[in-house]
């Protein structure tokens, strides 16, 4: 089985847990966008939900997939968010934001009673930080901000390269209109001390570190789906 179909039976298998009249967290990213393509199918089929996206990405292909939309203002409590993730640990801890939504994904995830996280059985890690760790930050003081990073990481033990996220020749721009630093830091023994250093920077506005959000785990491989956390 390759990628793409591992990400096609994660995502059917996510649209199977949503219920009728759910208020819904929608991810960004490829396996989210297989799990929208197996919503899309449902709500055709007579499901009623209302999704709240967390990128414009992923609001362009629900309304052209007929998914009905709210915002979070709208809907700022919701029962479930279904996402995808770039690493996830044993605690079920993440990281996120190689799509560049991390920020607009950590605030609808903390709004969701559960988070439902998809991926195929690649991201599973021992432990965090083979991916570059995403970090959105202001586009004011770029260069004190990516120096306080830099100062903080490494008074944790954390070094490795810190690289402005590039779309082109242009720096890539979040839907909040940010900035991301791209941190290879390697290894992360502690992930809890570094996303408090990393919160107590000014210029940082949120990190691809999710602590304590996810709820369960979907992982697509092979030999099927694997399921880590409650049910």
């Amino acid at each position: 089985m390759d990628a793409a179909a591992m990400k096609d039976e994660v995502g059917r298998a996510a649209a199977a847990h949503v219920e009728p009249g759910m208020r819904l967290g929608i991810g960004t990213g490829s396996t989210a966008e297989a799990f929208i393509h197996a919503l899309a199918s449902r709500v055709s089929e007579g499901l009623r939900i209302v999704g709240v996206p967390t990128s414009e990405r992923s609001a362009k292909l629900c309304a052209e997939l007929g998914i009905p939309l709210a915002t979070l203002e709208e809907l700022p409590e919701l029962d479930l968010t279904i996402d995808g993730a770039d690493e996830v640990d044993p605690q079920l801890r993440l990281v996120k934001g190689g799509g560049g939504a991390l920020l607009r994904e950590k605030i609808v995830a903390a709004a969701s009673a559960r988070m439902l996280v998809i991926a195929d059985g690649t991201k599973k890690v021992a432990h965090l930080g083979a991916f570059p760790l995403p970090i959105e930050v202001n586009g004011f003081g770029f260069v004190a901000t990516t120096l306080a990073i830099e100062k903080a990481s490494g008074m944790l033990g954390l070094s490795g390269p810190i690289q402005l996220r590039m779309a082109g020749e242009k720096p890539f721009i979040t839907d909040g209109g940010h900035l991301i630093i791209d941190a290879s830091f390697g290894l992360i023994p502690d992930p809890e001390a570094l996303s408090a250093a990393l919160h107590a920077i000014p210029g940082v506005v949120e990190h691809g570190l999710f602590l304590g959000l996810a709820s369960s785990v979907l992982l697509a491989g092979p030999d099927g789906l694997e399921r880590l956390g409650a049910p």
